[in-house]
C-alpha cells in the first residue's frame, strides 16, 4: 500500500514542477520576501534534492538486500527509478547549460 502512496507523491511532485515551469518566476518563488533567489542557489538546491533521492533509494536497496521485512520490493524499485529519472533530468539541465554557455562564449561582441 505504501508503494501506491509513493507513486501518488511522485505524480503530485511532477504536477507541481510542471505547474511551476509553466508559471512566471514570481509565482514559482524566484522572488522571496522581496529578495531575489540566485540561480546558483536554485541549482544547489536541485542537486541536493537529487542527491537525497539517490541516497534514500540506496538505503532502501541496502535494507531490502539485508532482508528487512519492512521494505517491499516495489518501494525499492520505485525509489530507484525515481532517483534515476531525477539524475537524468539533472544531467540534461547541465548539458543544456553547458551548451548555452558555449553559445554565449562564441558570440562576437
Amino acid at each position: 500500500m505504501s508503494s501506491i502512496s509513493n507513486v501518488d507523491q511522485v505524480l503530485a511532485e511532477m504536477r507541481r514542477l510542471t505547474a511551476a515551469a509553466q508559471s512566471s518566476p514570481v509565482e514559482t518563488g524566484a522572488v522571496q520576501n522581496g529578495s531575489r533567489t540566485e540561480f546558483a542557489d536554485l541549482m544547489k538546491q536541485s542537486i541536493n534534492q537529487v542527491n537525497d533521492t539517490q541516497q534514500a533509494a540506496s538505503k532502501l536497496s541496502s535494507a531490502f538486500s539485508a532482508g528487512d521485512p519492512n521494505v517491499d520490493v516495489t518501494e525499492v524499485m520505485i525509489a530507484l527509478q525515481k532517483a534515476g529519472v531525477a539524475f537524468q533530468a539533472m544531467t540534461e539541465v547541465r548539458n543544456r547549460l553547458v551548451s548555452a554557455y558555449k553559445d554565449i562564449m562564441s558570440m562576437s561582441i
